[in-house]
């Protein structure tokens, strides 16, 4: 099926078309200002990769905080401290 792609003021005037497509196992993408934003999918599609955006959105966290860290490494802490802080909140086993 063809992905359709439409600008933000086009999809607020197509709103039904997209969920039309949706429904039929179609994807669109919205773009803002010329850039993809967003994209409106089947929703068995989005529940089936839960687990896959889940693992993205931690990837982009852990990226963020080493750049931070490189940065300034006083940001860190020595795995020790973070352990204990963990077991104490009964997040790791001791």
């Amino acid at each position: 099926m063809t992905v359709m792609t439409l600008d933000s003021r086009n999809a607020r005037t197509r709103w039904r078309d997209i969920m039309d497509a949706a429904q039929a196992g179609g994807e669109t993408v919205i773009e803002r200002y010329g850039r993809p934003t967003a994209v409106v999918m089947p929703f068995e599609d989005w529940q089936a990769l839960q687990d896959d955006l889940d693992d993205l959105r931690a990837a982009r966290r852990a990226a963020a905080a080493y750049e931070a860290w490189k940065r300034d490494p006083s940001l860190g802490r020595p795995y020790s401290e973070v352990r204990a802080e963990l077991v104490a909140e009964g997040l790791l086993d001791g």
